[in-house]
């Protein structure tokens, strides 16, 4: 995980994150379920997990890139284009918010800070698709009161995302983790 971190500009680094994007847009797009909403189209998907470990496994600026072209990608493709610019921007504060901290956490991917993490990860994301929901509310024309009460009671796909943001985080991670060690055990 560190070689990928500090050579991102190798071979390696790049297909990882071509793959992580692939990955990405694949689980948002093979398992979506939608959920009623004041404001927006929100649906339970698996896209937010996969991005945040994405950044974990893959650093900043990759796993960033990585996200960004899974989930704005998606949006871009599946009738979302008017709002997929919130999605990256979303993107780019999730992964700044996780390696400011995995960064002061020494970048030790102990189980105990993996698991601190997926759950910054679900709780920066209940944060900014609660801000997200109230721009699309305000570009459709709707009152800043309205869009802010609309907003909120949009929330619960979010909840839910964030949930299995926090959960299936340090799963993946370590699952990943393991098998790239034993795979890099193989090969050298």
């Amino acid at each position: 995980m560190q070689t990928f971190r500090k050579n991102k500009n190798s071979l390696q680094a790049l297909v990882l994150t071509g793959i992580f994007a692939a990955i990405i847009y694949i689980g948002i797009w093979v398992l979506r379920i939608p959920v009623p909403a004041m404001v927006g189209r929100p649906f339970i998907h698996f896209g937010n997990t996969l991005t945040a470990v994405a950044i974990l496994y893959l650093g900043y600026r990759n796993g960033m890139i990585a996200g960004i072209i899974g989930l704005g990608g998606f949006d871009l493709l599946n009738g979302y284009a008017a709002t997929s610019w919130l999605t990256m921007l979303e993107v780019v504060v999730v992964a700044t918010v996780l390696t400011v901290a995995y960064r002061g956490m020494h970048y030790q991917d102990s189980k105990r800070n993996i698991i601190i993490l997926g759950v910054l990860a679900g709780v920066t994301k209940i944060f900014t698709t609660y801000c997200v929901s109230i721009v699309e509310a305000l570009m459709v024309g709707t009152s800043f009161k309205v869009a802010l009460v609309g907003a909120f009671i949009s929330l619960p796909a979010t909840v839910i995302n964030s949930i299995s943001t926090a959960i299936c985080t340090p799963i993946l991670y370590f699952a990943l983790r393991d098998a790239s060690r034993l795979i890099m055990k193989r090969v050298s």
